[in-house]
């Protein structure tokens, strides 16, 4: 297993998900749709997945997008040292208690300043083979969050992980829950064809 690629510290969390800042310098890693990991001790850990990424302005930067002939310099200043974090928005999708991974809402959030990771090949393999995509109703849930999209996304992502034909095992569960409501299965059909 490689070295994990931390992305980030917690800002906030509920059981339902949480929001992780980062500086931009940190903001290669982190993808729209990955899988991460909280660890927090004693063999637990809370999995999510990212569902928005998003860059807060601050006073300099108000300043120097009216003005005029900014250098390169202070452009690479502003996004090398900038204080303002990345952050992202993370919807809880399961958790990890003495190497059991379960689909169901963590039964605690993450603390405060908790690490991130970005979860790994293996990891996501490990994560998205254990149960019978338990971890669908929650992504599906969402209220804010652009479902179809992440979805594909992920599905993306997981597929490149997983053995042959687990994608369509996951879009056969996605149209299985989906039956009884046709708008968002229609959405996210149609963002998943961009994918399959």
């Amino acid at each position: 297993m490689s070295s994990p690629i931390e992305i980030g510290r917690l800002l906030r969390a509920g059981t339902t998900g949480f929001i992780a800042g980062c500086s931009v310098s940190q903001f290669e890693a982190p993808a729209f749709g990955a899988l991460v990991r909280a660890p927090l001790g004693n063999g637990y850990q809370v999995y999510g997945l990212i569902y928005d990424i998003h860059i807060d302005d601050d006073g300099l930067v108000r300043q120097l997008v009216t003005a005029e002939n900014v250098s390169a310099e202070v452009m690479r200043d502003n996004r090398e040292r900038r204080i303002v974090p990345v952050e992202m928005s993370v919807l809880s999708v399961g958790y990890e208690q003495d190497g059991q991974i379960s689909h169901l809402l963590p039964p605690r959030p993450p603390l405060s300043l908790d690490v991130i990771y970005l979860c790994d090949r293996q990891e996501l393999a490990r994560f998205t083979s254990a149960g019978k995509f338990g971890y669908f109703r929650h992504v599906l849930r969402a209220k804010d969050a652009p479902v179809g999209e992440i979805l594909a996304a992920h599905i993306q992502m997981a597929a490149a992980a997983q053995s042959p034909g687990w994608k369509e095992k996951a879009v056969q569960e996605l149209i299985t829950l989906l039956r009884d409501d046709y708008p968002t299965l229609m959405s996210v059909l149609g963002a998943l064809g961009e994918v399959v």
